[in-house]
């Protein structure tokens, strides 16, 4: 059935639409990965998001039941340009278009995604819809115009209440903004006991569980609309090692007093060329976010830059000169993409094992 993808700027696309019928309306943004479409549909931090695969064959091998990074995908839609019908893999479980029927989310096939990408790349992300062939161009450009994005994406995708998953090793604290399935995947593989927050979780609460270290996870979003965790941040500094990826990495930069931007389109995909800057090790990288910390911002805060991305200059990572705490801006559990950065999940337990050791940490 055709189906069209309409831009704010009056881009029209004409296209076969696939899964839910449904129109929707979100922020079109681009991933450059070749392959891992279900992680990436299944990704959190694409709440709101109409997302582009620029690898022009999606769906070959098809869905299957382990290589999900969330229960529930939260995009508001899926853009290829062939759409595979007849997916060949001993594991899969569905096909593309059979998966996006069961969970209503929209998908649309057969159009340029090169074109629609580099629209993107010159002028930022955009918002667009995936309606009807049958609506009229001029009447959805002006919903656009006048629909605002939602801004409380971390609260749709975060889990409402706390939760363990059981280990025998040190005690981690996820405070969920939208989490992956693969960060705790790692801190389970290193038999962490983990419990699970909700992204509103004020630090009273957290330190309440006798925590070994915290980690901020990823999620979807501007992190200035999550104040509370920028608060709890600030809060838990110095009292508990801290680890935090993605937003975390924004929330955590915004805690200790430096700013964050939108970037003009992000970065997204599973081969984003990072540098260490205290080794000169080169990693390729799993990423996906739209805003980044502003490097100008750090003067006159107690953070040192850490990585940097090759590919644009901006930062990676930090660390806190002052107390145990880092962030990366990438994904070192990956899902999907390399996973040449995992070994920060092991200097995360080394640095809570240390602070155990000097013993300088108050955890009240």
């Amino acid at each position: 059935m055709k189906r069209q993808l309409i831009l704010e700027d009056g881009t029209v696309f004409i296209g076969e639409g696939f899964g839910s019928l449904t129109d929707s309306i979100g922020e079109v943004v681009f991933n450059t990965g070749m392959t891992g479409y279900q992680e990436i549909l299944s990704d959190p931090s694409y709440c709101g998001q109409i997302v582009t695969l620029t690898y022009p064959l999606i769906g070959n091998y098809g869905i299957n039941r382990d290589d999900f990074e969330s229960i529930r995908p939260a995009i508001s839609g899926f853009i290829v340009k062939e759409v595979c019908e007849i997916p060949s893999n001993w594991r899969s479980q569905f096909t593309l278009d059979e998966y996006f029927k069961e969970k209503d989310i929209p998908g649309l096939a057969g159009i340029d995604t090169r074109k629609l990408t580099r629209i993107i790349r010159r002028h930022g992300t955009l918002k667009g819809a995936i309606c009807s062939i049958d609506m009229k161009p001029e009447e959805v450009i002006d919903q656009l115009k006048a629909t605002s994005l939602p801004i409380n994406q971390v609260s749709q995708v975060s889990t409402k209440d706390p939760y363990p998953s059981p280990g025998r090793g040190n005690r981690v604290v996820l405070v969920d903004f939208g989490m992956k399935h693969g960060i705790l995947r790692e801190l389970n593989n290193r038999d962490c006991d983990v419990i699970v927050v909700p992204y509103n979780a004020t630090s009273k609460e957290i330190l309440q569980l006798n925590p070994d270290g915290i980690m901020l996870s990823n999620g979807p979003g501007d992190p200035k609309d999550v104040p509370e965790a920028i608060e709890m941040i600030s809060d838990v500094l110095g009292k508990v090692p801290v680890f935090g990826i993605c937003l975390g990495h924004q929330l955590f930069a915004l805690a200790c007093g430096a700013n964050t931007e939108k970037m003009k389109f992000g970065h997204r995909g599973s081969n984003h060329p990072v540098k260490h800057l205290r080794t000169g090790k080169v990693a390729i990288t799993s990423q996906n976010h739209g805003y980044t910390v502003e490097d100008t911002s750090l003067e006159g805060t107690r953070l040192e830059v850490t990585h940097t991305a090759l590919n644009d200059g901006t930062i990676e990572g930090l660390r806190h000169l002052d107390y145990p705490a880092f962030t990366v801006q990438y994904h070192p559990e990956a899902s999907p993409g390399p996973e040449d950065a995992g070994e920060l999940f092991d200097e995360f337990l080394d640095m809570i094992e240390k602070s155990k050791k000097e013993g300088v940490l108050t955890n009240a």
